[in-house]
């Protein structure tokens, strides 16, 4: 007999207080990774996304620098967007919508700059020997993430860009003639796979408490959000 564990609203709002900001949370991810990592579920292709999530009124309040000797940042990740008071939410998830890295940011920063601390932040220990693995098949993203740098950053570890160019960038290209270069090459049918980082975000804000960050500090909202990347994983 097989039995489903189910997290309610209720029960959230009893276990988040108690989830520790010491990087505890973030630590069993990587050991359900490398449990996951042995087996021909794992994907090769990573997609990455954001997500801007409003924070109540109680998530302000605190001092504006980070605690000393701790990873807390400068304003606590909070900023202002069209929403208002807001933290944005910027992950990487796997073929079959589930977190592999989480990355929070204040909710005006743009996706572009949070990209490479992202994908630095996946790292999939293997089972047996050897180094964690960092380095996905392919990454496919939104226009947002189509820059330059972001494209020389995944060529220079190998790593094939699934990215469309947005209309701006592709007018630029064509008034410059020749000099505009040659269109970056685009799979139509590997950006499909990109609605998976979609479905792990649905799924993440389930949680009431992550759809809206009441968490003074930083790293006590993306501990919640690691507690709930393994419950993610725990139900695949």
């Amino acid at each position: 007999m097989s039995v489903r564990l189910v997290i309610t609203d209720a029960m959230w709002d009893r276990i988040e207080p108690l989830m520790p900001a010491d990087g505890t949370w973030e630590r069993i991810l990587a050991a359900v990774l490398a449990a996951a990592e042995g087996t021909d579920d794992m994907s090769s292709t990573v997609s990455v996304d954001s997500i801007v999530c409003r924070a109540h009124q109680h998530a302000a309040g605190a001092g504006k620098k980070g605690a000393p000797g701790r990873a807390e940042p400068d304003h606590h990740a909070l900023g202002r967007s069209r929403g208002g008071l807001s933290t944005k939410v910027n992950l990487a998830s796997d073929g079959h919508a589930r977190p592999l890295a989480l990355r929070v940011t204040a909710g005006q920063a743009g996706d572009a700059p949070a990209f490479k601390n992202v994908m630095a932040s996946i790292r999939v220990p293997r089972s047996g020997p050897g180094r964690p693995r960092t380095r996905p098949d392919a990454v496919p993203a939104d226009r947002a993430y189509s820059s330059r740098a972001i494209r020389n950053h995944l060529r220079r570890r190998g790593i094939r860009a699934v990215i469309p160019q947005p209309s701006d960038q592709i007018g630029d290209r064509l008034r410059r003639g020749r000099t505009g270069g040659r269109p970056p090459a685009f799979d139509a049918e590997a950006y499909r796979q990109r609605n998976a980082v979609e479905r792990c975000i649905n799924r993440l804000k389930q949680w009431r408490g992550l759809a809206m960050r009441t968490d003074k500090l930083a790293i006590a909202y993306q501990a919640a959000l690691h507690a709930a990347a393994i419950l993610v994983w725990a139900w695949r």
